[in-house]
């Protein structure tokens, strides 16, 4: 007699995550939430409209024996026409970033403005032609150095 599938089988492989809407981007903001990334790991490519960061971002969707984990994912975002940077110095290479959210402000025609949202009220904004954003994860996973999950008191 074949058993019902249960959570704790699932696979824990690495996320391929792909958003064309605001619900689906919902879903990338809440599983980037907290990711911690140094300034010089964004980058912008004119040429091919396409925007990337690398995250080190905080595995809310598993659970782990050996404590909190991260993964390093890329976060890529398409069709980009502009970028601008508020309330961070890009000059600083030192700087890390800590990711709170992703904002999607739609625009006429499918157009919009792409925000991420960053601690200390910093913010990069990406002005695109259409929302086309994916999440991948590119390494194992490891142990949080911290040996916490992040937490938000209110």
């Amino acid at each position: 007699m074949a058993e019902d599938a249960r959570f704790e089988d699932a696979d824990g492989g690495p996320l391929r995550l792909r958003a064309l809407d605001a619900e689906d981007l919902q879903v990338i903001s809440t599983l980037t939430q907290d990711a911690i990334f140094p300034i010089t790991e964004m980058t912008w490519d004119r040429r091919r409209r396409r925007f990337g960061c690398l995250l080190n971002r905080f595995r809310w969707e598993e659970g782990s024996a050996h404590g909190p984990e991260r993964v390093q994912s890329v976060l890529a975002v398409e069709d980009v026409q502009s970028v601008r940077s508020q309330g961070i110095d890009r000059a600083d290479t030192d700087m890390i970033l800590s990711l709170l959210s992703l904002d999607w402000q739609p625009g006429e025609d499918g157009t919009g403005r792409l925000s991420l949202v960053l601690a200390g009220d910093g913010a990069v904004e990406l002005e695109v032609e259409a929302l086309e954003v994916t999440l991948r994860d590119v390494t194992r996973p490891y142990v949080a150095p911290s040996g916490h999950r992040p937490d938000h008191p209110e």
